[in-house]
């Protein structure tokens, strides 16, 4: 047999080990809600694009629970098969389309998607031309939802990093950070993976496949060789490497004035950036009370972290948008309450407040911090993911309406405390 047609019994034996799996890669139905959620409001019937949809669980559960019209793209016909005709028993068969096609190679008009979904898809074409190829098509507005696997710590074991070189060389969240501002994106949110995700429907199916397969068939050893390496190597050294999702908007952003563009970065602030943010405050809010609040919790050493107060600036560097993470307990158990939250006036209804938001929360999830709470709107707050604290056993020390105290767990494998919320000091209550 020639190279090639060893090459195309190797892959009809691993879509063969595929065949039926409940997916084709880490994930989950419970994930794929999350992103969902954190992606933000949506269009009410959303035009989605599920790049390299596999079996299509993201695709069906797109058109079922969000009302998208999605348009699924794989190479593979038989999981293309499969899934309209899924979505036709659902009765979603108006809302799937599928498409046979290399996901980088739509022929699509720019601006054709409110949202583009690839999870656990990317790597077949790179993560860097994903963004590049993808940014077209994407609406005003519009969001990618991307999971990548990541390096998780600065030397992984040498076994791994050989691994992964000769598969798919992997980067760290920073280099894939810096590669998605570097495409033109905003980076909105980041969220690993559970372990779950690798195991329930993905690796465990698989390894029950790869016992009962069939060694003699052509390409079927060198299949199953690949599979039992990849599988062993994350039993052995999965806390160097995860899955993790990226939320990316392109910019710029258009703003509600003049509908010119506007491009924002959020980061973290510094000493210089003390009297702007006293600015931002009393601009926005009508005494100094927030002002003085912030000013004493930088004072204050149990509720200070370095790293959680945001600023967002405009292209000429200038701040314009502020948001805050500061210690407080739930239960007696440590939480973060995010606030204040403000824009100047000439900012505002721009996406410079919800950039700062979102910066906080990545940055005090990639600190091993968990559960937030905050008291706001019920109608702005829930794009992060924030819920009633009450559904959390959570209550507020003081009266309030049951939709404006909320919480969200940024790890939700992870257990969150029941309780009284105990604020710092200085915010008096």
């Amino acid at each position: 047999m020639n190279d090639t047609g060893t090459t195309d019994a190797v892959t009809e034996a691993f879509f063969a080990l595929h065949q039926d799996l409940p997916r084709q890669g880490p994930g989950s139905d419970a994930t794929t809600r999350r992103l969902l959620e954190m992606a933000g409001p949506l269009p009410e019937h959303p035009r989605v694009l599920d790049a390299g949809c596999g079996p299509g669980r993201s695709a069906l559960l797109l058109a079922e629970e969000a009302g998208a019209h999605v348009t699924a793209v794989d190479l593979h016909q038989p999981f293309l098969d499969g899934l309209a005709a899924e979505a036709a028993r659902r009765g979603l068969g108006d809302q799937v389309a599928v498409v046979n096609c290399s996901m980088d190679r739509l022929a699509v008009p720019d601006h054709s998607f409110d949202l583009i979904w690839a999870e656990g898809s990317v790597y077949s074409i790179g993560f860097d031309n994903a963004l590049r190829t993808w940014r077209r098509l994407l609406a005003p507005g519009g969001v990618l939802v991307v999971t990548e696997i990541e390096w998780t710590v600065p030397d992984p074991a040498a076994a791994v990093s050989a691994y992964w070189d000769s598969v798919y060389p992997l980067r760290t969240r920073a280099a894939n950070t810096d590669a998605a501002r570097a495409a033109g994106y905003g980076v909105h949110a980041h969220w690993p993976l559970p372990e779950n995700d690798w195991w329930d429907e993905y690796y465990t199916p698989l390894t029950q496949r790869l016992a009962r397969a069939d060694p003699r068939r052509p390409g079927m050893p060198e299949a199953l060789a690949a599979h039992r390496a990849e599988i062993d190597m994350r039993r052995e050294h999965g806390s160097d490497y995860r899955y993790a999702a990226y939320i990316l908007r392109p910019h710029p952003h258009p703003t509600a004035e003049n509908g010119t563009m506007t491009s924002w970065t959020a980061r973290p602030e510094t000493a210089d950036d003390i009297p702007a943010v006293r600015a931002i405050l009393l601009a926005a809010f009508p005494t100094a009370a927030e002002t003085d609040i912030v000013d004493a919790l930088r004072a204050d050493p149990q509720a200070w972290i370095d790293g959680l107060s945001m600023v967002t600036t405009a292209p000429d560097s200038t701040p314009v948008g502020y948001a805050l993470l500061t210690r407080c307990h739930v239960g007696g158990q440590p939480a973060l309450a995010l606030a204040p939250c403000a824009v100047l006036p000439s900012a505002q209804r721009a996406g410079a407040g919800s950039a700062a938001i979102r910066t906080a929360l990545s940055a005090a999830q990639a600190m091993g911090e968990n559960l937030v709470v905050v008291l706001g709107h019920p109608e702005y707050y829930p794009r992060f993911g924030f819920t009633p604290a009450s559904r959390f056993g959570i209550r507020a020390p003081f009266d309030v309406s049951d939709e404006a105290m909320m919480a969200m767990a940024l790890d939700d494998t992870r257990p969150v405390p029941a309780g009284t919320i105990q604020y710092p000091a200085p915010f008096g209550v």
